[in-house]
């Protein structure tokens, strides 16, 4: 009888230092597994886009239609520079990171207005394009502001457009990265303009005293002003 006793007492222990070891395990005291030589780190999945942002519905990034001259653009972002040109005093070039990381992040809803007819109200996430230039210290002579694009694509606007109107250079729409087909990596917000001015895969941002600039479709008869309140075609 005390021989069975024993037998059972030990078998006891031993289910005992099971249940101990298994909580240690599970409680994240036991080291991590190892990751094989060669193995490629997790990827990160793009978020989920918001559609309803403090009440107000949004559109959705798959509203927009393909317009641009030549096609989406894929840029290279480890071989991406935004140089900052022309009358300016400190005249530099930012990487992507450098961008979203060294200058002020803001948030706003705005509709883009397309000359075609359709329309879209999405929230955008980027930098005040103001903080760009007052780093770079615009020149007395520079009065416009010119946007060049990976595609070739440009447009302009007065530099006090740009200062007074708290203009973004955006880089998240709906709260995920600006896909390339919407203008990866950034994208300008051109409020109160129609669609033509807001130019995508901005690569050059130019100061100028070319009052009389005109971009892509600025040369082909559109508005130079771009304002939504007047005709798209003339001045």
């Amino acid at each position: 009888m005390k021989k069975k006793t024993l037998i059972v007492s030990i078998i006891s222990l031993i289910i005992i230092v099971a249940f101990v070891i298994g909580l240690v395990s599970c409680s994240g005291s036991a080291p991590p597994p190892q990751t094989l030589p060669g193995t490629p780190p997790p990827q990160t999945l793009p978020g989920t886009e918001v559609r309803e942002y403090q009440g107000e519905n949004l559109s959705s990034i798959n509203d927009f239609r393909e317009n641009s001259i030549k096609g989406p653009q894929y840029v290279d972002i480890d071989k991406y520079q935004l140089q900052i040109t022309g009358l300016a005093e400190n005249l530099t070039s930012y990487t992507y990171n450098e961008v979203i990381n060294d200058f002020v992040k803001y948030d706003k809803v705005v509709t883009l207005n397309c000359v075609e007819g359709w329309s879209v109200n999405i929230l955008w996430e980027g930098v005040q394009l103001k903080d760009i230039l007052e780093k770079a210290g615009p020149r007395p002579e520079a009065k416009v502001v010119i946007f060049h694009a990976y595609d070739g694509y440009t447009t302009s606007f007065p530099i006090e457009y740009i200062v007074n109107n708290n203009i973004l250079m955006a880089y998240k729409m709906n709260d995920v990265v600006i896909p390339p087909e919407r203008g990866f990596p950034f994208q300008l917000v051109a409020e109160s303009k129609w669609g033509y001015k807001w130019i995508k895969w901005i690569t050059q941002i130019e100061l100028s005293d070319n009052t009389s600039y005109k971009g892509y479709w600025e040369e082909r008869g559109y508005s130079n002003t771009g304002d939504l309140d007047k005709y798209f075609l003339g001045p």
